[in-house]
């Protein structure tokens, strides 16, 4: 008997080792594939650049998505501004005859698409062809498709052209009904990022803000495609409404495409185009090849460094989205760099904690000290991811990008009625007054809520007063505008909330300018994570969990189920936050 139990336990001993063995060398076999996927790679000629379902056009590094649990999805992230200055070279590049968009599904926000757009629009006048050609097409891969010379759609294909709309979900009855309290105090009619606690409707005041900022940008963006397309405003407005674009021979009949063909028919065409013959190969390459072609030999000397500012606002040290600890780090980096002449901050987020947002906002300040500070507004500069803007030299947004939102909010759930109802109750002892201001089960006391409506009060105060600085306005005027409302770009621009409208790429030059270079070279920070460090980070039990819920229920529903269940969407903590997100679907 004593004989089997070693025998078991040796089997034991052998199967977790082959095991751990065998996972470490899964993993250097992912690592090595990675990095083998990065071989240098030679344009030849008449080559046609394009922009396919392989493309994922993103802000910054830290929304690299590549680890243990998609290594092995084909698409390439590629960085919006590599992107636009990859266009602007193959404008000039002799090997490049031209630009191909085949894009049914564009991953990519709406600031994006227009910096795209006026690249690929720049390029024509260098008088090679831009195609496009599409399936099942949605508006935002259309809006970008549309500004080709020729546009082509499948026989049984559709374009989803339908205008915007946006779904606001409500959580009060949900709240109510399982017996959860939330506490709300905030600073400004347009906040709306606490409706949803309070409401089932949404508020007049959000109703205006919503119309008018969703009016706005689909008057930029359904200008452009209809002016690309030749089609009279009224025209295009009737198109739109009666969903044309839905059947293929009605998207043909009123201009949304030039010709109905099959694929193979489509290449065929290109290939006609390049005089090539029909047993040749035509050469298409990728953006993100393209970029992979020149993008090795970096230059040295001086920096204009651009970092990276994508997502909600965090306290912490993660690498994802903005935590300010991590954040600070990157500033004094940047700050210390004598290489570094001047820094470009590109913004793309919708606000979060209020400290942590105030801590980065400080940093960037005694950056700009010693250095040229310019900001470039993304899809989203709000709340926060505004006032984290305030130590700029000079403000760029694009017209699309949703802006200010100068407000603050607190949140303060508790579960009283819930704890009660399934015979939980609670006693205190405390050995000053207000030692238990706040309970998860009992809530917040009427002196903790008049505590934090003055914490409210005073970070807003504070929040409007480096507004009043940077903008140069005075506090009324400021706080006219405030109030939590949301603005598009373009009005931002008119009253005052940025100084320009511009493109990242726009930004970088005007800052290489402001600190004198002629020649210069452009970093991007923070820099992007390897392919072993993605894999281990993708090892964390929360984030095994989030992306497996993720991958079952769809990133939309997924991210209004985060609004209930993340920990850090519900803190009780001053918050500057935006509470949606507007997509060209």
């Amino acid at each position: 008997m004593k004989s089997f139990f070693k025998n078991v336990l040796a089997n034991i001993v052998a199967i977790v080792i082959l095991c751990v063995v065998f996972f470490f060398f899964f993993i250097i076999m992912l690592v090595f594939s990675a990095m083998g996927s990065e071989k240098s790679v030679v344009v030849k000629k008449n080559s046609v650049l394009t922009i396919n379902l392989k493309t994922n056009i993103i802000d910054s590094p830290t929304e690299e998505q590549t680890g243990l649990f998609n290594i092995s999805e084909q698409n390439k992230n590629v960085l919006i501004y590599d992107a636009v200055e990859a266009i602007h070279k193959a404008k000039t590049d002799d090997n490049i005859k031209g630009i191909s968009i085949e894009a049914d599904n564009l991953n990519a926000g709406v600031t994006q698409i227009d910096d795209l757009r006026e690249a690929i629009a720049d390029f024509k006048k260098s008088g090679k062809f831009v195609y496009a050609y599409g399936n099942a097409v949605s508006q935002a891969s259309y809006y970008l498709g549309s500004v080709a010379d020729q546009y082509y759609l499948n026989p049984a294909g559709m374009i989803e052209l339908k205008g915007l709309a946006t779904e606001v979900t409500f959580f009060k009855d949900f709240a109510d009904k399982y017996g959860i309290g939330i506490e709300v105090i905030r600073h400004g009619k347009f906040k709306s990022a606490v409706e949803p606690f309070l409401r089932n409707d949404i508020s007049p005041e959000n109703k205006e803000q919503l119309s008018t900022l969703l009016n706005d940008i689909w008057k930029n963006t359904s200008s452009k495609m209809a002016a690309s397309r030749k089609i009279d405003t009224a025209a295009f407005r009737t198109v739109v409404d009666s969903l044309y674009g839905m059947i293929p021979e009605l998207g043909l009949k009123y201009k949304l495409a030039d010709k109905l063909i099959q694929k193979t028919e489509y290449d065929q065409l290109i290939k006609s185009k390049l005089n090539i013959k029909d047993d040749e190969k035509l050469n298409k390459i990728s953006l993100g090849k393209y970029i992979a072609s020149y993008s090795d030999s970096e230059k040295s000397g001086d920096k204009v460094a651009v970092l990276y500012a994508s997502g909600s606002i965090y306290g912490g040290d993660e690498y994802n989205d903005i935590h300010s600890e991590k954040y600070i780090k990157y500033i004094k980096d940047l700050q210390n760099n004598d290489k570094v002449k001047a820094v470009v901050f590109r913004i793309n987020s919708p606000g979060g904690s209020a400290n942590a947002s105030d801590e980065i906002l400080f940093e960037l300040q005694q950056l700009k000290k010693k250095k040229p500070l310019i900001v470039s507004f993304g899809d989203y500069a709000a709340s926060g991811g505004y006032y984290i803007a305030m130590a700029a030299d000079k403000i760029y947004s694009e017209p699309n990008t949703l802006t200010g939102s100068i407000g603050v909010f607190g949140v303060i759930p508790y579960f009283k009625d819930v704890a009660n109802k399934n015979g939980i109750r609670s006693d205190i002892v405390s050995t000053n007054a207000n030692s238990q201001y706040y309970s998860a089960l009992n809530g917040v006391t009427p002196y903790g809520v008049n505590l934090i409506t003055r914490s409210v009060e005073g970070t807003y105060k504070r929040f409007v007063y480096f507004v009043t600085q940077n903008r140069k306005q005075t506090f009324e005027q400021i706080d006219a505008i405030g109030g939590g409302r949301v603005w598009s770009g373009t009005r931002a621009k008119q009253i005052g909330l940025v100084d320009e409208l511009g493109t990242l790429n726009d930004a970088v030059k005007f800052a290489a300018q402001k600190a004198g270079l002629k020649s210069y070279a452009v970093a991007s920070y923070p820099k992007s994570m390897t392919p072993f460090e993605q894999i281990f980070n993708d090892l964390n039990e929360d984030e095994i969990s989030a992306r497996v819920i993720k991958n079952k229920i769809g990133k939309s529903n997924y991210e209004i189920l985060q609004q209930v269940t993340e920990k850090r969407k519900l803190q009780s903590e001053i918050k500057m936050e935006m509470p949606y997100q507007i997509k060209i679907n």
